[in-house]
Order: structure tokens, then sequence, then C-alpha cells
């Protein structure tokens, strides 16, 4: 049996419910959300950003509530990450026309 790789996300969406069973998720979800630890935020921006990208993750997102921004990472279409600030309306690039933004949500 092969080694199982297995991280558990502060947020993930998986748009496809075959991959949900009783234990959660089998197989990458589609958008995942982390929220960086003020002790230890590389691991988000270093170990995960690999292991989410080598597992078949579409995209994801490095909140970082110290520094206000969020990092939004598109596995489909690029290499490169976009920051955005907490103001800034971000688009969620897996669903095309879904923007969020982050001082509005917290608002609420």
């Amino acid at each position: 049996m092969g080694k199982i790789n297995y991280l558990e996300p502060d947020i993930s969406v998986i748009c496809d419910k075959n991959k949900l069973d009783e234990k959660g998720c089998n197989g990458a979800p589609d958008w995942i959300i982390e929220i960086t630890s003020p002790t230890d935020p590389q691991r988000d921006y270093g170990v995960k950003l690999f292991k989410y990208r080598t597992a078949g993750v579409r995209e994801y997102w490095i909140v970082n509530p110290q520094k206000n921004t969020i990092t939004v990472f598109d596995f489909e279409k690029e290499t490169q990450s976009n920051q955005y600030s907490w103001d800034d309306d971000i688009p969620v690039c897996i669903y095309g026309y879904f923007i969020l933004n982050i001082n509005k949500l917290l608002q609420q």
C-alpha cells in the first residue's frame, strides 16, 4: 500500500460529491483556504503549497490575518500567485464570476 498524504485544511470546497465518504474527502478538494498561524506561517507558503499543488487542488488561498493579505494560487491556469488586501474584490478562479471581499464578509 502506498503512502497516504493527509492534510486538514482550514476550509475546503469539494465540487464532486463522489469524493466524499464517511471519513471526509477522498482525493483533492477543488479549493482550499488556509489561515496562517502566527507561530508558523511559512508552513502554508511552503509545505502545504507544494502538497496541494501536486495533489491536484485547483485553487489555493492563503489568508494572513497578521498582514491582512490573501495570496491566491490558481493551479489550473497560472504558476504565479496574486496577492490581495482585505479591501479588494477577489475573484474565485474556479467559479468564474464569483467574487469575495474579506472586509465585507467580516462586517456581516
